[in-house]
């Protein structure tokens, strides 16, 4: 089993995956650099957060160009873990391998604070060691991190159990309170139909040890790693 983290121009979160995959999930994990071809070996890829190619244009638009992004897309064709957290959500969106777009928060003002996550299907390979309702506590830094869809692929995300994880507040209530940037149906994180690759905003990558907070997010990566066991 081996983990690649892709590092684009302007990534800042690589060290921080790198770490959780190696140190506390204990699995073997290599970089990714945006120019390679292939990532053939790899069982699972993470794009990480950051400012890939400084956000040009939209966040993750000039990524997608990246010779890296059409080999991930054939990765994550033929079954391959994708997760992109935050600007990883937003250039996987961009690249298409994720449907909607992350539009600037409501406020126009970067967040950079611990949000709750209210976990909505366990039915992916990065939920399965949760329970449905179980609540991450898991911090969130953006500045376009509202997610948006045109109604008839909201409505598609709802009746196929797209979207994972859902901002809520400590009592698991979804509430427009709880929203921290204005995301349709408090969304803040899918799935593709396929189930494979998962888009988030909050960083797991930054929950993984109690001393930072949170331990939660480990748990998306454990889930990962049960789930590349047990195929």
């Amino acid at each position: 089993m081996k983990f690649g983290v892709v590092i684009f121009p302007g990534s800042n979160c690589e060290q921080d995956c790198y770490y959780a995959i190696r140190t506390v999930v204990g699995q073997p994990v290599e970089y990714i650099w945006h120019q390679d071809t292939s990532v053939k070996g790899f069982d699972a890829v993470v794009l990480p957060g950051g400012f890939a190619y400084g956000d040009y244009l939209r966040t993750g638009a000039l990524a997608k160009f990246s010779p890296v992004m059409r080999a991930i897309a054939d990765f994550a064709k033929k079954g391959g873990l994708v997760i992109g957290i935050c600007n990883g959500f937003q250039i996987l969106a961009e690249a298409g391998l994720l449907p909607g777009a992350l539009l600037r928060n409501v406020g126009l003002k970067y967040l950079c604070k611990f949000e709750y996550l209210r976990t909505e299907t366990t039915h992916t390979d990065f939920t399965n060691l949760m329970t449905k309702g179980q609540l991450l506590r898991i911090p969130i830094g953006h500045g376009d991190g509202n997610f948006f869809a045109d109604s008839e692929t909201l409505e598609r995300i709802e009746d196929h159990d797209q979207a994972v994880f859902r901002y809520a507040d400590a009592h698991g209530r979804v509430t427009p309170e709880a929203n921290p940037n204005g995301s349709l149906n408090n969304i803040a994180g899918i799935v593709n139909e396929q189930r494979n690759v998962l888009g988030m905003m909050p960083h797991p990558d930054r929950a993984y040890e109690s001393i930072l907070g949170s331990a939660d997010g480990k748990l998306i990566f454990e889930s990962m790693v049960n789930a590349l066991v047990t195929k």
